[in-house]
């Protein structure tokens, strides 16, 4: 009888990750290990990790996609190595992408939905980074062919997200972001006429706020700078930060006039990965027509195989989240995409009745109108507790939900968000509605007695 040695290899006696010697340490934190490990014991020890994040579901503060279907996921995973920057290697991707730019160009009532130009990015903010520099760049031309200073451009905005701050400071323009008006959820008409000048390169309206959830009256605002130029000359044109509200309000607020509709509107932004439903991250921006981005700003770049135009901040980026975009606008079309939203705004408004009907709260935004999603604060004289402390007593049941004042001149008033999105179920509410309950209880009832305290016993 032939007897033959056999020799295991290290991945074959891999009996247990934790009994592994990587696992068996702390995670290496500065330095890369000497030695390589089974790939196996490497994910269970970072999935372990990972596991200490917050629950995705339960994380009422963001506007990010968090939930996908498996389709997604599988056309995301067969396209991860394409480079979106590389159009020459990856004409189809590009294709897609081009698609998806008019397909949104056509949903915001674009003019001319073959002479529109836009472009993906890596979220709203680079997009919205973009749209201000062709306002600034636009604005610089025309006052060099004046014959005017081209120092000093000012963009006016309300309670805008933090993109827009740091645009400035990037671009070295100054951001007039005016104050919020008593009972105001934005920036209101009349405040632009006093803050516009010549050197103003044009007015930010928010369809979605940030802070509360609400449209900024997009026509209104547009009809002020309407009134603006006819008493003064002074020509403003607006960008509309549709960061969430872009792809809410053509499938559940059609009616509502503030896209290219209104004819002062250059440009709009939008995040696919928030309400658009694609995975993180992907954005969009799209100008009315080709002539409001500036040839100048858009750089034409051949080393990687064929000329390729390219307007973004940064370079290579994964094409996959686009390709995603482009399946769920197929998979979903206008029929889906609205009932999707629709049940996100019922589900919103539902979960608002039940805090109004809890006491204490006063609703800033219930529900309707915009965003799926709902704001408030405490009614004048609760003084039983503060939305901080009601916030950390969520957080025990996992709970993340998002307490913050109101931007000047509003900011002694702190309120509290709850975003609504795809796959927050109105199972998952009624969970949070009665944990929320619970917790105000504590909140407002006596401390226990001292026998109380005690504990159990037999």
């Amino acid at each position: 009888m032939v007897m033959h040695k056999v020799v295991a290899r290290p991945d074959e006696t891999m009996a247990d990750a934790y009994a592994s010697a990587l696992a068996e340490q702390p995670l290496p934190k500065w330095r890369i290990p000497e030695e390589r490990s089974d790939p196996r014991v490497a994910y269970e020890v970072i999935h372990a990790e990972l596991a200490m994040d917050g629950n995705a579901s339960q994380n009422l503060a963001t506007f990010c996609t968090t939930w996908s279907d498996p389709v997604t996921h599988t056309l995301m995973n067969e396209s991860l190595g394409k480079n979106m920057i590389d159009k020459d290697e990856y004409p189809q991707t590009a294709e897609i992408e081009s698609r998806c730019v008019h397909i949104i160009a056509d949903l915001w009532h674009a003019p001319d939905d073959a002479g529109t130009i836009g472009c993906s990015t890596t979220g709203s903010s680079e997009a919205a980074m973009l749209a201000g520099l062709a306002l600034k760049w636009r604005w610089r031309a025309r006052r060099q062919a004046e014959g005017k200073s081209t120092e000093r451009p000012n963009l006016i905005c309300g309670p805008v997200q933090v993109c827009w701050e740091k645009f400035a400071r990037y671009f070295d323009v100054e951001l007039r972001q005016l104050p919020v008006l008593p009972g105001a959820t934005g920036l209101r008409p009349e405040q632009l006429r006093e803050h516009v000048d010549e050197n103003t390169i044009g007015v930010v309206a928010i369809l979605g706020v940030t802070y509360t959830c609400d449209y900024e009256p997009v026509a209104a605002i547009a009809a002020e700078l309407d009134a603006i130029q006819a008493d003064t000359g002074l020509d403003v044109p607006v960008h509309v930060d549709a960061a969430s509200g872009g792809f809410v309000a053509p499938f559940v607020q059609p009616d509502l006039v503030w896209d290219f509709r209104v004819d002062r509107v250059a440009s709009i932004n939008v995040s696919g990965h928030k309400y658009g439903m694609a995975p993180l991250g992907v954005g969009w921006v799209v100008w009315r027509s080709q002539d409001l981005l500036p040839e100048e700003l858009i750089f034409r770049v051949n080393y990687l195989g064929g000329d390729m135009p390219t307007f973004a901040l940064n370079f290579s980026r994964p094409g996959s989240q686009v390709i995603a975009q482009y399946y769920l606008l197929l998979r979903l079309g206008r029929q889906g995409y609205a009932q999707v939203q629709q049940a996100c705004l019922d589900t919103a408004q539902w979960l608002a009745d039940g805090i109004a009907g809890i006491g204490p709260f006063q609703l800033l935004y219930d529900g309707k109108g915009a965003l799926p999603a709902i704001s408030y604060t405490l009614r004048d004289g609760e003084d039983r507790f503060n939305l901080y402390d009601l916030s950390e007593h969520l957080r025990m049941r996992g709970w993340q939900v998002p307490t913050y004042p109101l931007p000047p001149d509003r900011q002694e008033t702190v309120i509290q968000r709850v975003l609504i999105r795809h796959g927050t179920s109105r199972d998952t509410m009624e969970i949070f509605l009665e944990d929320l309950r619970r917790c105000v209880e504590r909140l407002t009832s006596p401390p226990p007695t001292a026998e109380a305290r005690q504990g159990f016993h037999h």
